[in-house]
């Protein structure tokens, strides 16, 4: 396989999962927010292009208010310099935005994704980012979820973050620790899912 031609997709990492009303859980802040600064980090470091995405709703709305403080990219994220910004209204970093014509035009192969939530912008972008013929990393220690409950039941945030990371594994995308990650890129190598039929068969031998 060739050497991948990466672009790092820091999504929605704002005051909001840190001081607001979605505070990340699992894992703590305390553990991803490192993570993803070391992934910045290696990326510029490597020549790997960094896009951060920015969660932007109407000013008067609950979350993501357009201006207010928790709206604001966490200040460690803001400080450091990114090759492309993009603010979004959408789950997914495709839907509305310049993304696929800005990775197309920079022969991009193979995103891999930072940041947060685990289970509905990270989800939804890379799904998309899956079926867009793109390879897909996910660092699942520089992510993270937050509890849910409604009608359909219950979850921690622990059991979200662990869920979507092994759907992801099985199919979608690479998920790794982030030292994993730096050191495929150092090395020049792709990180590779798992597939469906293994991962059946695994759980059904562990049953």
């Amino acid at each position: 396989m060739s050497v991948p031609r990466r672009a790092l997709l820091v999504i929605d990492v704002q005051n909001e999962y840190f001081t607001g009303q979605l505070r990340i859980a699992h894992p703590p802040v305390s553990a991803s927010l490192p993570n993803i600064l070391r992934a910045i980090d290696t990326a510029h470091a490597q020549g790997v292009p960094v896009v951060v995405f920015q969660h932007t709703m109407a000013a008067d709305a609950p979350v993501f208010a357009d201006g207010s403080d928790t709206w604001a990219l966490h200040p460690d994220v803001a400080a450091r310099p990114r090759d492309h910004h993009i603010l979004k209204a959408h789950p997914s970093v495709f839907a509305g935005t310049d993304l696929a014509a800005w990775l197309a035009a920079r022969d991009i192969d193979t995103v891999t994704v930072v940041g947060y939530m685990t289970h509905n912008c990270n989800a939804s972008s890379i799904f998309e980012a899956f079926h867009r013929g793109l390879r897909v990393e996910v660092l699942g220690d520089a992510s993270g979820a937050l509890p849910y409950a409604n009608a359909a039941g219950q979850a921690s945030a622990e059991e979200i973050h662990r869920v979507f990371s092994v759907v992801f594994h099985s199919n979608f995308a690479a998920v790794a620790s982030t030292d994993a990650w730096i050191a495929a890129l150092q090395a020049g190598q792709a990180l590779q899912p798992d597939d469906i039929v293994q991962s059946n068969q695994r759980a059904r031998q562990a049953a």
